[in-house]
């Protein structure tokens, strides 16, 4: 079953959604969303509707707004349980009023509630985020639109008030109300060369004859059929960078985004090691039901299941010679191959494909007890543990899983791939950054097998240490570095550095200038970067919301697992700067009617497509951890 993004109510009946409009503007390797999505109620009787969608989890949100009847409420951004009552009164007494915030269990779904949408009226929501570009293996950088929103297997400790139990009616694709469009603007003083994507593109027009500048769009036909994705090359290889952004005028001492922020780019020539090092290899593989879905569903492409069996025999043949390894295969229940790890040797690895059964008949994604499983077992003296983890990621509660993997990341690093589309990139993505490693994602098509390969040389390599970041800034300023200190980094990937400039900002031609130094196996490696000081005023502070969303994503678990220690200081980063967080929701409500909206509310369900391969069944939750068709 795939859940689209979308407004959404808690009945089965339709409330029209016309369209959802993205602009797109790309600079280098940031890029800015503007979402518009347009509804109208053509009933009788006042609406209150529920919108759920899934969201890149790595995405700064810092505006909602909506435009009712010409007029446009700018949302304000609350404590959560504050926006939650305000939102509940406002509805009581007539007014209309928009409620955002991010699910309780994960940090990649969305929920707005649109209040007294009274008969007649069209509303338009705008929400506006800001993100920074993953780096792939062959240089292009990677935008992904996440359309699709998956139902998730509930874990035994199911949270409550979570908006992934919202069932919506299922329709033909042909037959779904709404469309998306996009438009892009891709700026780069590298100049642009290509833009690719699993879907659709007109051609890419330049605007101008250096080519640093070009737009493109989306097909007029897409539906909400797959994620969209942007893989964007530039005409040079990429090099590092700092860019400056000036922050508001000063009103205290202490305000995060009164003071200069810079964005830091570096990557690192870090030279290919031999031999590799020894390690232990530990293969984490869903083979819950869900696996049992095609690659893409959009055709008849390879199974999830058959994609994931195949890597896994490719991986087993390709470890080096004394390394220790073992597969554990999950669902409701779990099994391992080996008691315990095994040396590699040919006989161990035929024995283990020769046993493999690999079939998706293990029912749910209950993936935290064969973790707890792995966790519990002791590790092999001087073998390194690596865990790989293949999962479709259709699990609720994504922060419980990153925090068991986070408390356990002293001894080991994880290594994760995002099966089929509508995969929790807050899962995938949180699982792999708690711990050091890397996470892919793959649909139908990608090469899992390539993916796999070069996340296992990854593993390999050894580990770069001593890193040390300088700055050299005229008298009177100072960096203060915002971002988590560093402690793994792997050869071919791109580091980027938030950091304060504190003081009198000099005269337009003063230059700073910041350096990177590392070991590896014994021997120096330092990167410098000369920048100017001098900075350009930006009306939508991208860069001090990303460093703000870099805070947050350090010390905000969610609404439930944030320790206390750190919960005040996320709502501290979140209301100061204006990005949400789990703690926090936006706000905004209309006093301008000529008359409160009267009746009872009624509540509307848009339809989701049904998809090629898509389950029909809707999970259910009984306890224990288990699906039941509804």
């Amino acid at each position: 079953m795939v859940r689209p993004c979308g407004l959404l109510t808690r009945r089965e009946e339709p409330a029209p959604l016309n369209s959802v409009s993205v602009t797109l503007s790309i600079q280098e390797c940031v890029a800015g969303v503007s979402a518009t999505l347009n509804y109208e109620n053509k009933e009788r009787v006042p609406v209150e509707a529920f919108f759920v969608f899934p969201m890149d989890e790595d995405s700064a949100v810092y505006s909602f707004e909506a435009l009712v009847e010409g007029k446009i409420i700018v949302a304000e951004l609350q404590h959560k349980m504050m926006a939650h009552a305000s939102y509940e009164n406002a509805i009581s007494q007539g007014c209309q009023a928009f409620l955002l915030g991010e699910d309780m269990s994960s940090r990649d779904v969305f929920c707005c509630n649109v209040g007294n949408l009274y008969p007649g009226s069209k509303v338009a929501l705008t929400l506006k985020h800001v993100q920074e570009l993953p780096l792939e293996p062959d240089g292009a950088l990677r935008f992904m639109l996440p359309a699709i929103l998956n139902p998730c297997y509930h874990l035994s400790r199911w949270p409550a008030n979570t908006c992934l139990q919202i069932k919506a009616p299922a329709v033909a694709l042909d037959n779904l109300p709404y469309t998306l469009s996009i438009i892009a603007t891709i700026n780069s003083q590298h100049g642009i060369k290509k833009v690719q994507s699993n879907c659709c593109l007109t051609s890419l027009e330049y605007l101008g004859n250096d080519k640093t500048t070009a737009q493109i769009s989306l097909d007029d036909e897409h539906r909400f059929d797959r994620d969209v994705q942007l893989l964007i090359y530039y005409s040079e290889v990429h090099t590092p960078s700092v860019a400056v952004e000036m922050g508001k005028l000063k009103t205290s001492s202490d305000c995060f985004m009164e003071e200069s922020t810079v964005m830091v780019s570096f990557y690192p020539n870090i030279p290919e090691t031999q031999p590799p090092i020894t390690c232990g290899f530990i293969f984490l593989m869903n083979q819950s039901g869900s696996m049992q879905c095609p690659m893409s569903k959009r055709d008849k492409s390879q199974l999830r299941i058959d994609a994931a069996k195949e890597t896994l025999i490719l991986l087993l043949k390709s470890l080096p010679v004394g390394c220790y390894s073992n597969v554990f295969r999950f669902g409701f229940s779990y099994e391992s191959f080996f008691q315990d790890s095994v040396r590699y040797t040919q006989h161990t690895v035929e024995e283990a494909v020769r046993k493999y059964l690999m079939k998706a008949d293990l029912g749910g994604t209950e993936i935290l007890t064969p973790l707890n499983a792995i966790y519990g077992s002791p590790t092999i003296p001087g073998h390194p543990l690596q865990l790989f983890v293949f999962t479709d990621g259709e699990v609720s509660d994504t922060f419980s899983v990153i925090r068991e993997v986070k408390s356990n990341s002293k001894r080991h690093r994880c290594f994760s791939f995002g099966i089929g589309e509508g995969v929790s990139a807050s899962l995938i993505k949180g699982i792999a950054w708690a711990t050091g490693g890397t996470s892919e994602f793959i649909n139908g098509q990608d090469r899992m097998q390539s993916k796999a390969l070069l996340a296992l040389k990854c593993s390999l390599q050894p580990v770069v240490e001593d890193f040390s970041l300088s700055w050299s800034l005229p008298v009177g300023l100072s960096a203060k570095v915002l971002s988590p200190e560093q402690s793994v980094i792997f050869r071919g990937q791109r580091l980027i550095i938030y950091a304060q400039i504190l003081g009198l900002m000099p005269p337009k031609e003063a230059k700073g200038e910041v350096c990177l130094k590392y070991t590896l196996q014994g021997k120096s490696f330092e990167n410098k970067v000369t920048f100017s000081l001098h900075s350009k005023p930006d009306a939508n502070f991208t860069i001090h919301h990303l460093a703000a969303k870099s805070l947050l994503q350090l010390k905000d678990m969610g609404f439930r697992e944030t320790p206390a220690n750190d919960k005040k200081e996320v709502l501290k980063i979140s209301l100061e700067c204006g990005v949400i967080s789990s703690h926090t929701a936006f706000i905004a409500i209309s006093k301008d009617l000529n008359q409160p909206v009267q009746g009872p509310l009624v509540r509307r369900d848009i339809p989701r497509p049904i998809l090629l391969g898509a389950v029909t069944t809707v999970p259910r939750y009984h306890g224990g951890g288990k699906f039941y068709a509804s």
